[in-house]
């Protein structure tokens, strides 16, 4: 599966790199075309310029035999723009109105043609020799004297675009080496959350495999055995039905467990938000729990402490405080977040094993305080500017290990994987989903749970809850 996702990596890294070369691609393409057409277009103006300036300096000559002929004096039109065009790199031809050479600055002839269709063209004689051209006809009351082309070496464009070429194509080898590096790093930040999502929903599954495996092993086990002995005592397959009645409801816990679990995490819980009284629900979580502690010599206390009087009062389980503790949630999941932790505390507050060598007493402590926003979770830190609930669930049970902590909150984590996992109807499951639930109950009321725990002396949970979630 590794090399799936290595594999997954390899190619988002690719799609990156190669969308990436393609738009540089482009874009370096653009860039070419606009310097090229910018050099070209600059020689051109060049030439053009040059023309005018000749044009401006030819000395024209009436024929002694005709007053209404002309011609051009070559010695003295041209006598002055000799050094200045060699100097620009520029040479001048002068033409007779048949296309015959007459005068040129060049040190041997080009040998090419006049071409009169095109005004401005490139001509290549060699590798080395290409020129930009402008032929210009001149003309002198209707008369044609002649045509002057200008010339301008090539490798001024060729030249300047070669070296831009060279620094474009290191430039984009660069970038790409640089974007192919940073699309590999971000393709391992994009796979990641689908990585540990999927290995996530891979142990859920196997999780959620093995717990339902071994219920409806035996509920197929109890009723094979009623099938083939269809003569048993009434007594039997009474007892063989109630062990399937205990499965069955253990069975439909689970399913609505992870029910609410898949929903909360696609956010589809039905919230019903109302004010509750905390301190009412609390004393009726502690009542439903009082039988089950007494019965294993637990004592249950519940202390509220008013943050107007920084006063404690003592609360008698027997009877409802006063309405301070009002806060907008959902009265049945809070019910069932403060249930999950007590019979949590109470289950390993009365553990047999973990209480032989303490001297503690069995004891479960519950706290609700109000308190102001000097809160330390950045999460509850975004409610700062209204009053909050502290519920403190402490109990004197074994504790938890330190190497447990990240995970309690984790779906099918048990802190101890090798006890038993009979079925407790008072206590839930026994699957592992009670601090899970606890933690997307707390969640979904934009509140924080936290736990402190010292082996062999006890747990506590800490639940603060925004007054207005």
């Amino acid at each position: 599966m590794d090399l799936l996702f290595r594999s997954t990596r390899l190619r988002l890294a690719f799609w990156y790199t190669a969308v990436t070369a393609i738009l540089l691609l482009l874009l370096a393409t653009g860039v070419y075309l606009y310097v090229r057409h910018t050099l070209i277009d600059r020689i051109d103006d060049t030439l053009k310029h040059v023309v005018e300036v000749v044009e401006r300096s030819i000395v024209i000559q009436p024929i002694a035999a005709s007053k209404t002929a002309y011609k051009v004096n070559l010695a003295a039109s041209f006598r002055y723009n000799v050094d200045v065009v060699g100097d620009d790199r520029i040479d001048l031809e002068w033409f007779n109105p048949q296309g015959r050479l007459l005068w040129s600055t060049f040190s041997s002839p080009l040998n090419v043609p006049l071409n009169l269709n095109h005004k401005k063209e490139t001509v290549s004689l060699s590798r080395k020799k290409t020129f930009r051209q402008v032929t210009d006809p001149i003309k002198f009351h209707s008369q044609m004297l002649g045509y002057l082309r200008v010339s301008h070496p090539w490798f001024e464009v060729t030249k300047p675009i070669h070296q831009f070429t060279r620094d474009l194509i290191i430039g984009i080898s660069l970038m790409i080496l640089a974007v192919g590096t940073i699309g590999w790093w971000l393709s391992g930040i994009a796979i990641e959350p689908v990585r540990q999502s999927y290995f996530s929903l891979k142990q859920f599954t196997a999780d959620a495999s093995h717990e339902l495996r071994n219920p409806i092993a035996t509920i197929q086990t109890n009723v094979q055995m009623a099938l083939a002995y269809p003569e048993t005592e009434l007594e039997l397959q009474q007892q063989q039905l109630r062990v399937i009645e205990r499965i069955t409801k253990r069975l439909g816990r689970l399913v609505n467990d992870l029910l609410f679990l898949a929903r909360s995490d696609s956010g589809m819980v039905e919230m019903n938000f109302q004010p509750v009284q905390l301190d009412a629900l609390l004393i009726e979580v502690i009542e439903e729990q009082r039988t089950i502690a007494e019965r294993k010599g637990i004592v249950l206390s519940l202390d509220i402490i008013e943050l107007e009087s920084n006063r404690k009062t003592t609360a008698s389980i027997d009877s409802a405080h006063e309405a301070l503790f009002t806060i907008l949630g959902d009265w049945d999941s809070l019910a069932r977040l403060f249930t999950n932790l007590l019979a949590n505390a109470i289950k390993y507050t009365a553990d047999e094993n973990s209480s032989r060598d303490r001297k503690l007493p069995l004891a479960i402590a519950i706290e609700l305080k109000q308190i102001k926003k000097n809160i330390s979770s950045r999460k509850v830190r975004e409610y700062n500017r209204q009053n909050y609930f502290q519920v403190t669930i402490k109990d004197t049970g074994k504790g938890i290990a330190e190497s447990d902590l990240p995970y309690i909150f984790d779906r099918f984590y048990r802190a101890d994987p090798a006890r038993s996992r009979q079925v407790d109807l008072a206590f839930g499951t026994g699957a592992g989903l009670g601090l899970a639930i606890a933690k997307a109950i707390v969640d979904n009321h934009q509140g924080n749970i936290t736990v402190e725990t010292i082996i062999n002396e006890g747990t506590k949970f800490q639940i603060i809850l925004p007054q207005n979630s």
